[in-house]
């Protein structure tokens, strides 16, 4: 008897949907099994491991915040224990920072890699960290070579899987290089120096606006006009090449400027010893750059934070000094016109006739696609960086970078590796001798009550002008005749005022003899410390760190009341000034007004510039409160909209600012102005280098957090207002913050945003975040009683055998 259809069709449902069951639960049971596996290759901390090269017993207490605590016999085994612990939590970030220096990145990320491999050869900074070994002492090299070995020892007695990260590239952990580790110093400079754009920026400017107009868009220069090159519109093919150059550097390396220090002296302190503060900012990754450290051997105890791949304790103390550190954003780049025109193929113009250029060839292997090879180009002055654009036709002209940066006889890390061990100013000082680039602000303080500051480096003086734009390389008239002499630095020692401020603002008076730069910071985290300081007597560790946390904008401050004096506000726009003109400044993430403001000020720098940059706008756009200031009181031609025929005034463009920015703000979060917050747009995101790009997964693996703070308070949140997706996100801020207490270092408070390990499996990934967010601080004890209790792991290191 045949069966009925309806019985058949419901077997044949009951049959698929265990199938389909049973597909699900093996995918299921793999993926755990899976995550299991990988689980199994996270980093013992306890037991004991034979380590290579290690000279003898080496103890390592993970306190619990897995902050390593390494106590060893000489320095030299210190480093090999940092070696590993930096391994054991931190491989594949040194993986891709050094894959990143030597222009490798391609190898494993295939094609959209291939733009900054092609920075990183034509500059050739693996080439320099590699060369650079030779130019440092013995024992500075002998310390990294101990790093190094620490490094390669892990990976030889590494057993089970390594991180997930290594099998997504399918590739293996290479044995470490010492250039692996002098490479990171050379990245680090190109990402904190960049006043060749601002050189472009200008020589692109020069098209479409007058030297005058140039001046207003850098009112730090006060009113006097760029100089005569600076007048000059660049040629037909000098304009394709500038064109090129401002899109050949990923964002990835675009500087940004943001980081505070201050100290003061015992006479304000509550110790009456002094008190040093510091919170560097950079981009936001998961996990961060930094890595919280300790290493004790006899007569040196170090504590603060290191970078995993460097054996430098490159912010904190040593239990006699502790320093500091900011961006001095000096100008230590400049831009050449080379001439080929009229020359025999491979030569270009010197004061002394045609030169040939010197060349080499680079190959560049990429992912799934053919070795690509990439002719590169030097001239006396530095790397031809108009190379970097293929598709550029020959105009005549080619540019190359001068930088202090590309220096083979950089010792800077000998620099950092001196100050570690230096025991007073005039030690700290001397080692700085040997600092090369970036130029940095370095705040210092000791246990025996002095303060100081130095911004060491190398920065040239030019023979005339002071490098604004690109300048003609065939003569010598805008060449370098040498650098600031060390000792005419900017440097103090116990300044009568009995503190230092920094917030990478000007460090330099008018008298001061030679140009720096003008690429300062706006003052308003300066001077709201200041204030803070000033608001008190005396001070303490924890108010300091309270400092740090603080979300006063004086950059609102200063422009609410200029913005909203302006009549004839109405209905919504009128409900938004009313907020503002009752608001306390504080951009905390439960109030609208920090959102209101910003996006206010994001459209007035539309509303007054866009019109006359045209396609240049995005370049610049920024906020920009001094520029804005400046436009509206002192240059209101830029009121006017060049293009129409009507002549707008500036309460007209305020009023159309704010209300295009709550258009904005309504689509993005609704009509209900109540109902806005600053946090919801203000999330500090932490992107993973490699699950942060793909769907669900970075929805899993990204660390996310609300956070208060703008671009101007002294919690930075720096924003990049210039994007269509999410302006208001926080992508750039503290992601370390110390307070040194010099009457007793070992109650000096830290934190870092994310957490100490690098693997998404650890609970050491993400632990640190609210905390750091909410201003929480740990401590680094020097007892080593203290650094037991609570510990999550003691390893020894042992000597492996023969």
């Amino acid at each position: 008897m045949t069966r009925p259809p309806r019985r058949r069709r419901r077997r044949w449902l009951r049959w698929t949907g265990r199938a389909i069951l049973g597909v699900l639960g093996a995918i299921v049971l793999a993926v755990g099994a899976a995550v299991l596996w990988l689980r199994t290759g996270l980093p013992s901390y306890d037991g004991t491991l034979a380590v290579a090269g290690i000279e003898a017993p080496v103890e390592i207490v993970r306190d619990r915040n897995a902050v390593p605590h390494i106590r060893a016999a000489s320095l030299a085994d210190a480093y090999r224990a940092l070696g590993v612990v930096h391994a054991q939590d931190r491989l594949w970030q040194m993986e891709t920072m050094r894959r990143a220096g030597a222009g490798r990145l391609a190898e494993i990320a295939g094609p959209p890699a291939l733009r900054a491999d092609r920075i990183m050869r034509t500059l050739g900074l693996y080439a320099l960290a590699e060369e650079s070994l030779s130019h440092l002492s013995p024992e500075a090299r002998g310390l990294i070579e101990a790093y190094t070995q620490g490094v390669n020892a892990y990976l030889a007695v590494h057993r089970g899987p390594w991180p997930i990260e290594f099998y997504l590239a399918r590739i293996r952990p290479e044995p470490w290089r010492a250039a692996d580790t002098l490479v990171w110093g050379r990245v680090m400079a190109l990402r904190l120096t960049g006043n060749w754009r601002d050189e472009v920026l200008r020589a692109r400017f020069a098209e479409r606006l007058t030297p005058r107009q140039i001046a207003d868009l850098w009112p730090r220069n006060g009113n006097e006009a760029p100089t005569t090159l600076s007048a000059r519109p660049p040629g037909p093919g000098e304009a394709a090449t500038l064109r090129a150059l401002a899109g050949a550097f990923p964002d990835t390396l675009a500087p940004t400027s943001a980081s505070n220090s201050w100290a003061i002296a015992g006479t304000q302190s509550a110790t009456g010893k002094p008190l040093l503060a510091n919170d560097p900012h950079l981009g936001f990754s998961a996990p961060g750059i930094w890595y919280l450290a300790r290493l004790s051997v006899p007569g040196l105890d170090l504590a603060g934070a290191t970078t995993p791949g460097v054996p430098i304790m490159i912010l904190g103390h040593n239990g006699r000094i502790a320093w500091a550190l900011t961006t001095t954003d000096s100008d230590t780049q400049d831009l050449y016109w080379e001439k080929t025109e009229g020359l025999a193929d491979g030569h270009y113009l010197t004061p002394d006739g045609p030169r040939p250029f010197e060349t080499r060839s680079e190959t560049i292997k990429v992912r799934g696609e053919p070795d690509q090879v990439l002719a590169v180009r030097h001239t006396r002055h530095g790397p031809v960086i108009s190379d970097l654009d293929p598709s550029l036709v020959p105009s005549g002209r080619v540019v190359a970078l001068g930088w202090t940066g590309l220096r083979a006889d950089d010792r800077t890390p000998e620099a950092m590796l001196g100050i570690n061990r230096a025991t007073d100013w005039s030690s700290f000082r001397d080692a700085l001798r040997l600092y090369t680039a970036p130029q940095q602000n370095i705040t210092y303080a000791d246990t025996a009550g002095n303060i100081g500051f130095i911004a060491p480096g190398r920065v040239p003086i030019r023979r005339s002008g002071r490098g604004l734009e690109p300048a003609p390389g065939w003569t010598d008239t805008h060449g370098w005749s040498g650098m600031i002499p060390f000792d005419e630095l900017p440097q103090a020692f116990n300044p009568p005022a009995g503190r230092i401020v920094n917030a990478n603002h000007r460090i330099v008076p008018d008298h001061y003899p030679y140009w720096l730069g003008d690429g300062w910071a706006e003052p308003y985290r300066a001077r709201r410390i200041h204030a803070l300081l000033d608001s008190r007597e005396s001070h303490d560790a924890a108010g300091f760190a309270v400092m740090q946390s603080d979300a006063i904008t004086l950059a609102a401050a200063e422009l609410v009341p200029r913005l909203t004096r302006t009549e004839g506000f109405e209905g919504r726009a009128a409900a938004a000034v009313a907020r503002l003109r009752q608001w306390d400044f504080a951009a905390t993430r439960d109030r609208a007004e920090p959102l209101i403001f910003t996006a206010w000020l994001r459209e007035l720098g539309r509303a007054l510039y866009a019109d006359e940059l045209g396609p240049l706008f995005r370049d610049y756009w920024d906020l920009r409160p001094g520029v804005l200031l400046h436009m509206l009181a002192e240059r209101p031609e830029w009121c006017d909209d060049v293009t129409t025929p009507e002549r707008e005034d500036c309460a007209g463009r305020v009023q159309i600012a704010l209300d295009r920015a709550l258009d904005d703000l309504a689509a993005r979060f609704g009509d209900d102005m109540s109902r806005w917050r600053w946090g919801t747009a203000h999330t500090a995101r932490f992107r993973h280098s490699v699950f942060g790009f793909i769907p669900v997964l970075r929805d899993l693996v990204d660390i996310r957090v609300e956070t208060d703070g703008d671009a101007f308070t002294i919690n930075r949140g720096g924003t990049p207002i210039a994007r269509d997706r999410n302006p208001f996100e926080h992508v750039h801020g503290a992601g370390f913050r110390a307070v040194y207490d010099l009457a007793d270092l070992g109650r000096s408070v830290f934190t870092v945003a994310t957490g100490q390990s690098g693997s998404v499996f650890s609970r050491h990934y993400d632990d640190l975040t609210v905390g750091w967010r909410d201003g929480r601080t740990i401590t680094i004890p020097l007892d080593a009683a203290a650094a037991r209790k609570d510990a999550i792991g003691v390893l020894v290191l042992s000597p492996a055998g023969p």
